[in-house]
């Protein structure tokens, strides 16, 4: 079986990469920008992990280059095609909405442009709980209207878009995946979990967006990743869907924080207000994935959050 994992230098791809190659069935070819958002030291550290594993081919490719993409096309097919290479960050897009254009809506009709003669059997997608904006009925279900607040989150129902349309037109199978809040092992040093861990480690001041009043559907990475292998057996599809992909209990981020430093001590907070990207609450239902793979059990979040202290005690270093 032979995979293309795009932004396998990522969190979430280089992640899935280290499950699927436990399979010496499966060969993954892995490509990758570097986008500068998160330290190449750090990308670098996962590749080198990937690359000890003999089925694991690399390749420095831009996604907005229409050209190189075409060509790398002609040259290789693929049985699934996983699409994480993205701009990321919700308060970034406010910054530079330009760069999540060009990475995430020009780069994306790239890819599938470039592959429709030539389909995989599944394209799987990133997508995000952003594109259903400041909503106010809970848990967020598939089919609810999507109403996102900035670029980025305007970008991931963009991609939906387009793949719906692509899927009608050229016979393809895309699968869409609303990612809610991930956290674990080999995670972005930009987001909540391990700014908070390095706040502590490092005594240093945390800055805490309205006073914690924030809910988050906290999804831990070993759950992602086994279901984006099950997913690789998804029976009776459709040529389009979308799963949220949660794990439907939603915390509030002071509890969080209190957990964490019963384990590693003390911790500095400053307050400051809410940032205008943000949303109060993430809360998905995850009925319809459950469903379609079954066998899910997602973990404790108290596991989740021990795992991902264990190994940041490990690699706290490189962060």
């Amino acid at each position: 079986m032979k995979i293309l994992i795009t932004g396998v230098a990522g969190f979430i791809g280089s992640s899935l990469a280290r499950k699927l190659l436990k399979n010496k069935k499966i060969i993954i070819h892995g490509i990758d920008n570097f986008d500068p958002y998160t330290s190449k030291k750090f990308q670098n550290l996962r590749l080198k992990d990937l690359k000890k594993n003999k089925n694991f081919k690399f390749q420095k490719i831009d996604i907005r280059n229409f050209t190189v993409i075409k060509n790398f096309f002609k040259k290789n097919t693929f049985d699934y095609v996983y699409h994480f290479a993205a701009s990321v960050g919700v308060r970034y897009s406010l910054v530079n909405p330009k760069k999540y254009v060009s990475n995430n809506i020009v780069g994306f009709f790239n890819l599938i442009e470039n592959i429709k003669h030539n389909p995989p059997q599944n394209f799987f997608f990133a997508s995000s709980s952003s594109v259903y904006g400041e909503s106010k009925k809970f848990p967020l279900e598939e089919n609810q209207k999507l109403k996102p607040i900035n670029v980025y989150s305007y970008s991931k129902k963009s991609n939906e878009e387009m793949a719906r349309i692509y899927s009608n037109l050229y016979n393809m199978n895309f699968i869409g995946l609303r990612f809610f809040t991930v956290f674990g092992e080999w995670g972005r040093p930009d987001m909540f979990f391990l700014k908070l861990l390095k706040a502590i480690n490092n005594k240093q001041t945390f800055y805490l967006n309205n006073s914690g009043y924030h809910f988050r559907d906290f999804t831990y990475i070993g759950d992602i990743v086994k279901i984006l292998e099950k997913m690789l057996y998804l029976k009776n599809q459709n040529k389009f869907e979308v799963f949220n992909i949660c794990s439907n209990k939603p915390y509030k981020l002071s509890r969080i924080i209190n957990y964490v430093t019963a384990k590693l001590g003390s911790l500095k907070i400053k307050n400051i207000p809410i940032n205008k990207a943000d949303v109060i609450k993430t809360h998905g239902n995850n009925k319809l994935i459950k469903k379609r793979l079954k066998s899910i059990n997602f973990t404790k979040i108290e596991s989740s959050m021990d795992n991902t202290i264990k190994w940041f005690r490990k690699n706290k270093k490189f962060i």
